[in-house]
């Protein structure tokens, strides 16, 4: 089975015209997530059908038995993406959940279309059908997100970045700051313009391009640093690597 080899991500459209990028969900993470949701399933079929075997007598244990396996293994997903707003427990271990590709709330359709498709994207093929679609398409969806406009998002972005990042770069030997007026900004300030600089270049589209010139154009008025350079990135960067310098000499 194929796993995702890189983070991909989507924008998404909201109700308010909004456009805010996720990072798409793993194959690896919507695997592990289905495999929790399957100790939870066989967990609670385990502790129902005991307590059916105590209540009930032999001959009305078995279709009693019945009638709880079945509920339970085949609509205990889309029980609890309709009741907890895209997530079953596996999901919420993993962080990541079902989302609307149009910016709005999945509807109870939505998750039956996803449920429906479980049958051939997961059960019939093994997985094998869900692992190809998820991998090979381009918002990683499987044959029931690409019928709901839906697909499976991380909450929270793989590359949150930690105080501890920034001093992970080495001092520079000899290095020469440029803008020492960069030792104004705070730590928290410079973890933002790693963050800019890092999205800008993994991602390369014009909204990243946007929002590093406007952070360019932000930090230039506030250290009165005068007209910024053409090169968004190096400057950002250069920035970066001076306020490192400098508070840590």
């Amino acid at each position: 089975m194929l796993f995702l080899s890189r983070m991909r991500t989507i924008e998404i459209t909201t109700t308010q015209n909004v456009t805010i990028e996720y990072e798409l969900a793993s194959l690896r993470e919507r695997v592990f997530a289905y495999f929790i949701d399957m100790i939870v399933i066989w967990v609670g079929i385990l502790i129902l059908n005991t307590i059916a075997g105590l209540a009930f007598d032999r001959g009305t244990y078995k279709y009693v038995a019945f009638l709880i396996i079945i509920p339970v293994f085949f609509f205990y997903t889309l029980v609890m993406e309709v009741i907890n707003d895209g997530q079953s427990v596996g999901k919420m271990a993993m962080k990541i959940k079902v989302v609307k590709l149009n910016g709005r709330q999945a509807t109870m359709t939505d998750y039956l279309m996803r449920w429906a498709f479980r049958m051939i994207d997961i059960y019939f093929s093994s997985g094998a059908l869900a692992a190809l679609f998820v991998n090979s398409t381009s918002k990683s969806q499987r044959l029931g997100d690409m019928l709901a406009d839906t697909s499976v998002i991380r909450l929270h972005p793989q590359n949150d970045l930690k105080l501890k990042d920034i001093l992970t770069i080495n001092t520079l030997s000899n290095y020469q700051p440029r803008y020492p007026e960069v030792v104004r900004l705070k730590e928290a300030d410079m973890l933002v313009v790693k963050a800019v600089l890092e999205r800008a270049k993994l991602y390369r589209n014009k909204a990243h391009n946007n929002a590093m010139d406007e952070l360019a154009e932000k930090i230039s008025d506030l250290l009165n640093l005068g007209p910024v350079p053409n090169d968004r990135m190096v400057f950002l960067r250069t920035l970066l690597n001076d306020y490192v310098v400098l508070t840590r000499s």
